[in-house]
């Protein structure tokens, strides 16, 4: 035991993984090391059966504990059995009913118990559709109208694709049961797999005369539109599930469902940050040396701020709960990041010019007019007499 590698190694999972995540990954093992990827390759077929064996105790939630209380000392001789992998019982089950589960394409097909149910009540396929829509119409929420293609059950035979006055017949191959078994050689022994017939395709009945109106499906397009009720909140890329208008159900079962994928506009001001709005608000120089009162374009209309005396460019300001209103809590909403800039003036007036000259001496940043006056004279008479000596 003391050669063994840590199960959860194995599959690349921590310890606190769920039986999803364990699936998930052995499934990923299992591919890549399976024997028919990797022909005469002892070194995969050993890491295949050491991830089959890590994955037949991690599965078990009663194994799996004992495997965390005592490590591979719990499975030691007399602890898991002496069948299958070294030394491990899968239940004397079949193996397409394991492996069939995590990859089917290998064993073709998934367990016996999923096959069994193929001619009971499943649901339909989903259908997916896209819809686009504005900022504020995701910020507010909305309600779209499409028109998509569905298919209904046709009122001709009535959904079972046959001429009106006839009836389906048993499929012989499979004697109604929409699966065929066939029996495969490996290395594990002989493999039992079960696959959709292929005379009926696994629905267990076969239509001699079919419906006109349908050509045999039981089923009619129809253009339908539907309304979306878009959610305040949304986001881009994120989509809405309308129950029950997707495909219609197999052999009874309920209809897929609608995914309509809402595709978000770019606003010219805003920008968003899953539930943050950030913007740029431009001020003047006076505005912000002075403090002022302005007014901030926001998702709900302007809101009335008031700039400190003294503010500085790239100043940010939050706006607390004037952000994205959230998906699942409708009372808690995002905030609204605002960055004020400074503009410097393109263009002036000589009035404008001369008041800025009046600040910038009143700052100190040049001498008084009339000393640079005098200042400028004095040089050019000193200039003149210079050159007058000269």
């Amino acid at each position: 035991m003391a050669d063994k590698r840590d199960y959860y190694e194995v599959l690349g999972v921590g310890k606190d993984a769920s039986e999803a995540e364990i699936k998930r990954a052995y499934r990923k093992v299992a591919k890549k090391y399976h024997p028919d990827i990797n022909p005469g390759n002892k070194e995969a077929e050993e890491k295949f059966k050491e991830a089959a064996e890590a994955y037949e105790v991690l599965s078990d939630s009663e194994k799996r504990a004992r495997y965390d209380q005592f490590g591979h000392a719990a499975f030691e001789q007399g602890g898991a059995g002496a069948g299958g992998f070294g030394g491990f019982d899968f239940g004397g089950g079949d193996m397409g009913d394991i492996f069939g589960d995590i990859f089917g394409d290998f064993f073709g097909g998934g367990s016996r118990g999923g096959n069994a149910r193929r001619n009971g009540p499943r649901q339909g396929a989903n259908l997916r559709a896209a819809v686009r829509i504005t900022f504020d119409e995701a910020i507010r929420g909305v309600e779209k109208q499409l028109e998509i293609t569905l298919k209904e059950t046709c009122s001709t035979c009535g959904g079972n694709g046959c001429k009106p006055g006839t009836s389906p017949e048993t499929c012989s191959k499979c004697n109604g049961t929409g699966q065929v078994v066939y029996t495969q050689q490996s290395m594990f022994g002989m493999v039992r797999n079960v696959q959709p017939c292929p005379d009926c395709n696994g629905s267990g009945q076969i239509i001699r005369n079919k419906c006109s109106d349908c050509a045999g499906t039981g089923y009619i397009k129809v253009r339908k539109k539907i309304k979306v009720p878009i959610p305040a909140g949304i986001d881009n890329g994120q989509s809405v599930r309308i129950r029950e208008k997707g495909e219609p159900g197999i052999n009874g079962g309920p209809r897929g469902d609608l995914l309509v994928n809402v595709n978000v506009s770019r606003h010219p001001k805003f920008q968003r940050q899953e539930y943050d709005i950030f913007s740029t608000e431009p001020i003047s120089f006076a505005q912000a040396a002075l403090g002022a009162t302005i007014k901030i374009d926001t998702v709900d209309g302007p809101y009335e701020y008031t700039i400190k005396p003294g503010t500085q460019t790239d100043t940010r300001v939050r706006l607390k709960n004037k952000g994205v209103p959230s998906l699942r809590n409708k009372n808690l909403r995002g905030n609204h990041f605002v960055t004020f800039v400074v503009q410097v003036p393109s263009h002036m007036t000589e009035a404008q010019k001369e008041a800025l000259r009046n600040f910038q001496e009143a700052m100190g940043e040049i001498p008084p007019r009339d000393q640079e006056e005098k200042s400028t004279e004095k040089t050019e008479k000193k200039g003149f007499f210079g050159k007058k000596k000269k």
